[in-house]
């Protein structure tokens, strides 16, 4: 059985020694660090961190043979006793898939320290920790009765995040299943006394969208990490951790949105996690895996994350029809949702959504974004056919979850079709097609509309900021003004109609001056220390903000038809 030992006492060095005991072969092994991190579709190359590795036994070093980037020979034939593989791992980058060690406390993405030993992947692993005084560690892993934790595998071990530091620690139960949650960076629970009996009741909310009278895991760990600001999460089988900016908590919409991502995590542990696509069983770590069900993984539980809190009764309507209301307007000012599909975007997570540049926004659109649109669709058309969208999750959780047999998209729309048989033919072409599934006749089914507003001065096709007293530009939309006159992301802008030009307030009023018949306008910019001049032609007031609206006209029926959807009620 492997033993991992991780060694903290030094945090402020940032470097994490790390152990791992073997036992020899009679043939050559291989060694492999895995390159990203399940629930985060990015080649992370976690190599990059390592450092000093080598191999000991029988009080001398043994050879490793680089075989590629993240991988090694290990030839330990001629050992009868156990291997020692020592080496550190730089632990600076505080995210939920990365590591992080500083005086105050240490988080660990163990895919980023374990390395997989060819022949071991589903052994037995143990994992030790060695920690400064005063500190404990955090671990979704069975105690093993010796200071320690063991894990069925070496998949089980590097899903499990390790947290450590002098934090205290929360117990509850949902539905009687044990639960923890562990903060870094402020104590949440002590903060807001509410807030453990509210994450219990937005629990057991999944478990009633899913159909089952307890949770999939068997126990459960929250970590939450709260620095100044930031966002972000990650799902494992048996806890999830979360990264909330101090400053967001603090915003009127700050704990709702918290609760939002508690809901969208603790959803996983069955869709995505148990519920898993075909292509992510087992793992690949060492290289990309396409999955074009993503959309359905992660659009479906970002669409319930908004939901579930109103039906535990922790949130009001307006502030869903607030929050949904948002997220539909990024979704239709997303000129890239019109080039990308939603299934490419699923198949091109890899390369795409994790990488954002300036040009994102006009040739892709997110699978979370367009996945959670398409949901609301789908669920608001189910429910006209006598069924909703719960129905369909937990079927499929039924014939694929319990049992952990990925699915295949086909899978999934034989699940569809089987409540609305013309999806059949709806649901490939929302899936591949660019234009925009029916959003605005679904909606008008439950008493509903999209209002839009424009802006109050005239487009230009840019938007810029304000950097070192010069404005900048940071994007430039594609067929736009800015673009057909020759702007390049990265120009400053100098004058325009001989208006100095520093700062985005001065361009709203130099654009705000603008005669409505004015003929196209010079613009004065600086690309590469030489000044340069062109002419922009100008358009209407673009649109800039949609909003979600109960409408006035709505029938009793449809107002009925949307407290039962907003509340999770078949």
């Amino acid at each position: 059985m492997p033993e991992v030992r991780l060694d903290l006492r030094q945090p402020h060095r940032q470097l994490v020694e790390v152990e791992l005991h073997v036992r020899a072969r009679p043939h050559p092994q291989r060694l492999r660090l895995p390159a990203w991190t399940p629930g985060s579709y990015l080649i992370r190359d976690y190599v990059r961190t390592l450092e000093d590795l080598h191999a000991e036994a029988e009080g001398r070093r043994l050879p490793l043979e680089r075989t590629g980037v993240a991988e090694w020979l290990l030839d330990a034939s001629r050992i009868r006793g156990p291997v020692t593989l020592r080496y550190r791992i730089l632990a600076t980058e505080l995210t939920v898939r990365t590591c992080h060690l500083s005086a105050e406390h240490g988080f660990l993405a163990l895919a980023g320290v374990v390395l997989l030993v060819e022949g071991e992947r589903w052994s037995p692993h143990r994992l030790e920790l060695w920690l400064p005084p005063g500190w404990q560690g955090f671990v979704p892993l069975p105690v093993d009765g010796q200071g320690g934790w063991q894990a069925r595998d070496f998949d089980q071990l590097i899903d499990s995040p390790v947290e450590a530091g002098p934090h205290p620690e929360h117990a509850f139960e949902v539905q009687g299943v044990p639960h923890r949650w562990v903060s870094w960076g402020g104590d949440l629970p002590r903060h807001d006394p509410s807030w453990l009996s509210d994450v219990a009741r937005l629990c057991h909310q999944c478990c009633l969208l899913m159909g089952e009278p307890a949770p999939a895991a068997p126990h459960y760990l929250f970590v939450l990490h709260q620095p100044l600001s930031g966002y972000g999460g990650l799902e494992h089988d048996d806890g999830c951790v979360l990264l909330y900016g101090r400053q967001d908590l603090e915003r009127p919409e700050g704990r709702r949105r918290l609760l939002q991502l508690v809901a969208h995590e603790y959803l996983h542990q069955w869709n995505v996690r148990r519920l898993r696509p075909a292509e992510l069983t087992p793992y690949d770590y060492d290289r990309p895996t396409i999955v074009p069900t993503l959309w359905f993984a992660e659009g479906i539980t970002s669409y319930f994350d908004q939901l579930l809190p109103v039906a535990a009764g922790l949130v009001e309507e307006q502030q869903l029809l607030d929050d949904l209301g948002a997220d539909l307007s990024r979704y239709l000012l997303t000129p890239g949702r019109h080039v990308q599909s939603l299934r490419a975007s699923s198949q091109e997570a890899w390369v795409k959504l994790y990488r954002q540049d300036a040009h994102s926004p006009d040739c892709q659109v997110s699978y979370y974004l367009k996945g959670a649109v398409l949901a609301l669709v789908l669920d608001l058309r189910l429910r006209r056919h006598g069924s909703w969208l719960g129905a369909v999750l937990q079927q499929l959780w039924r014939s694929h979850g319990r049992c952990r047999r990925g699915y295949r998209e086909a899978d999934l729309l034989e699940a569809f079709t089987g409540h609305d048989p013309d999806l059949a033919t709806l649901l490939p072409q929302w899936l591949d097609g660019h234009q925009d599934p029916p959003l605005h006749e679904e909606l008008a089914g439950v008493g509903l509309r999209l209002v839009s507003e424009a802006s109050s001065q005239w487009g230009c096709g840019f938007k810029a900021a304000a950097t070192a007293g010069s404005l900048t530009l940071q994007r430039v939309e594609r067929d736009g003004p800015a673009q057909r006159a020759g702007l390049l992301v990265g120009d400053e802008l100098l004058a325009l109609a001989g208006r100095r030009l520093r700062s985005p307030e001065e361009l709203a009023a130099a654009l705000r001056a603008t005669e409505p018949d004015a003929p196209s306008m010079p613009l004065l910019f600086c690309r590469d220390g030489r000044v340069r001049e062109t002419l922009i032609d100008l358009e209407p007031p673009p649109l800039t903000v949609w909003r979600l609206e109960l409408d006035p006209a709505a029938t009793s029926e449809a107002h009925q038809g949307r407290r039962r959807w907003m509340h999770l009620q078949p």
